[in-house]
């Protein structure tokens, strides 16, 4: 298909010529499409110097930009991602993926950096998105994230409610959600939104452990401790202890404060996450917990 002054189309993940083709768009889509070979390969950097070279043949051609763009994302060059997607936006202001992509190449900048304007800088072009596609859930979702960190809880609350409607299966968008509801301190709100959640994502995936220890932080708000156990120790399953030791030490010091305390498990537990989280690199990261883990080991009775 002819796609307006561009001379090429779409064929499987190639560029392919149509008639009116100039000698320059002749010779970029050639290059582009080696640049799609070296891709394949995983020669990332050889991909892109062939894309680049294309894209200065034809700087109208937003196509091959964003496979630029995205073998940039391969590499994680966030700032070069971002400034390369600014001006395929500009030629095909209505292709919403382009937004989409723009934005979280500045959210990756953002997150790094900090900075408030960087977080500002990066909430355009995903309502750009929203715009070009209003079911596009995934721009809700990063737009959310970026109004968390420009302190607009009720605009995050809204944009993460519209990613989960839009798409309901992918489990990832739950546990934001549900963390903002914990922090505004609406327990209920957050539970619901976790059990849904967990219904969707798979035992081996982090989201569904990270739902797990925040359906715990539910059920301590709400005074269940017994309920709190069940969400620690389903966490427990699910997430390596070698990954997360923080779980072992949630779970002892619950152990033991419950009446009557279950002393050997909170041992038991404790004693493991020393060993786990107390040694080595980790030791600076959990230091506050090391020293409650030995000083309840200590009470318990244990060594």
């Amino acid at each position: 298909m002819k796609l307006g002054t561009l001379c090429v189309a779409s064929a499987l993940g190639f560029l392919v010529l149509s008639m009116g083709c100039s000698r320059a768009k002749i010779d970029a889509v050639n290059l582009a499409n080696d640049g799609d070979l070296l891709k394949k390969q995983g020669a990332f950097d050889a991909a892109i110097d062939k894309y680049e070279q294309a894209v200065q043949l034809d700087p109208t051609n937003h196509r091959i930009m964003y496979k630029l763009a995205t073998t940039y994302r391969k590499k994680e060059e966030w700032e070069k991602v971002a400034s390369t997607l600014a001006r395929a936006t500009q030629i095909a202001p209505t292709f919403a993926t382009y937004w989409y992509e723009r934005g979280y190449a500045l959210v990756q900048v953002a997150d790094k950096s900090k900075a408030q304007s960087a977080w500002e800088e990066a909430r355009e072009p995903l309502e750009k998105c929203v715009q070009a596609d209003p079911n596009f859930a995934h721009c809700y979702f990063e737009l959310g994230t970026v109004m968390m960190w420009l302190d607009k809880e009720q605009d995050a609350l809204e944009d993460y409610t519209k990613a989960i409607q839009h798409l309901p299966n992918e489990g990832s968008f739950y546990a934001p959600l549900a963390d903002l509801y914990i922090r505004l301190g609406y327990p209920d709100q957050a539970e619901g939104v976790l059990k849904e959640g967990i219904s969707f994502e798979s035992d081996s995936s982090k989201s569904k452990f990270n739902m797990y220890m925040l359906l715990a932080q539910v059920r301590q708000m709400k005074g269940d401790l017994n309920g709190m156990v069940e969400a620690l120790e389903t966490a427990n399953k699910l997430g390596p202890a070698d990954e997360h030791p923080e779980i072992l030490f949630n779970l002892g010091s619950t152990y033991a404060v419950m009446n009557p305390p279950k002393k050997a498990q909170a041992i038991q537990m404790l004693k493991q996450f020393q060993a786990r989280g107390c040694k080595g690199g980790k030791s600076d990261k959990y230091k506050e917990q090391c020293e409650q883990a030995m000083a309840l080991i200590g009470k318990l009775g244990g060594v």
